[in-house]
């Protein structure tokens, strides 16, 4: 199994942090790569709009791609996303997925990971932030027939991926429709693609509602044969029953709630040689965090491999 760092925090000294997720700029992106490296990340996860969005052109995203590729760093998996099954969204985020595929095969990356979320399509629906008796965008909201627009969707941009030598997988997300294990499983089903599979991202089952809906042990145990991508966060979870909310805390992955001796057990034994892609910490010194994941995760495979 191979660890690819999905980072999350563009701030790097002396780079003051203009947009989210936007790697460091020029002044010290050669140094902040040599420290990925060093971790021991074996690639790195970029999205779409690290690579100029729709609008990329190949010359730009080779450029991109030799200068990680020198550094070490290649990109592994791009990240695309946003739901399939509204009408007032649909056909952007469709042309961006198709889009992160194209871009996948300039850069001969093998995956394009997509959360099908995104903001409520009415103020009556919106939820408000995680941690909720209730989740606008959810598995629980959707009719059967979002499910089968979505699924025609994957099953059409995944026919596309796989000439290109791409796999599309879909990440379980608060908000989405694919939120946990049944909803993800029935959508890789309705789907019925070669070339969709699951990304099992447990921190979004912990984070979504004020009581998870599965345990994280249940939902790793039913999607490890179907995944092809693997997001890993946690969290603590602090669940206020009186005002039936939770409120969560990032942190390394030996920290958090989710038992990932457990979850990278199951994967194993299930066959996964995919990455293990660490969802990097988006506060405080996330490099000195980030390393504490990896080494927290080589030992546990270390000792599965003796």
């Amino acid at each position: 199994m191979k660890i690819a760092y999905a980072f999350r925090r563009s701030t790097f000294y002396p780079f003051v942090a203009g947009e989210a997720w936007a790697l460091p700029d020029e002044r010290t992106l050669p140094d902040y790569l040599g420290k990925v490296r060093d971790i021991g990340f074996d690639g790195i996860e970029l999205g779409l709009d690290s690579f100029g969005g729709v609008d990329a052109e190949k010359e730009q995203v080779k450029e991109l791609k030799k200068r990680l590729e020198d550094e070490g760093t290649p990109c592994v998996a791009i990240r695309a996303g946003g739901a399939l099954c509204y009408p007032q969204t649909a056909a952007h985020n469709r042309k961006r997925l198709e889009k992160s595929v194209e871009i996948a095969s300039w850069l001969g990356a093998d995956i394009v990971n997509t959360a099908l979320s995104g903001p409520p399509p009415n103020r009556m629906q919106d939820t408000g932030p995680s941690g909720a008796p209730e989740s606008h965008g959810s598995s629980q909201m959707a009719s059967e027939a979002d499910f089968i627009h979505t699924a025609q969707t994957l099953r059409e941009v995944g026919a596309m991926a796989g000439d290109k030598g791409v796999d599309i997988t879909v990440e379980v997300h608060q908000h989405s429709i694919a939120d946990n294990s049944w909803s993800t499983l029935h959508l890789l089903e309705l789907a019925d693609s070669p070339f969709v599979h699951a990304n099992p991202d447990l921190g979004n089952v912990l984070w979504n509602y004020d009581v998870p809906e599965e345990s994280m042990e249940q939902c790793i145990s039913a999607l490890a044969a179907r995944s092809k991508y693997w997001h890993c966060k946690s969290l603590n979870r602090m669940h206020i029953p009186e005002i039936e909310h939770s409120y969560y805390i990032r942190v390394p992955l030996p920290d958090g709630d989710i038992d990932y001796r457990f979850a990278i057990s199951a994967m194993v034994e299930a066959g996964y040689d995919g990455y293990l892609a660490i969802e990097g910490a988006n506060t405080g010194d996330q490099l000195y965090k980030d390393r504490r994941s990896v080494n927290y995760v080589r030992g546990i495979l270390g000792e599965l491999e003796a």
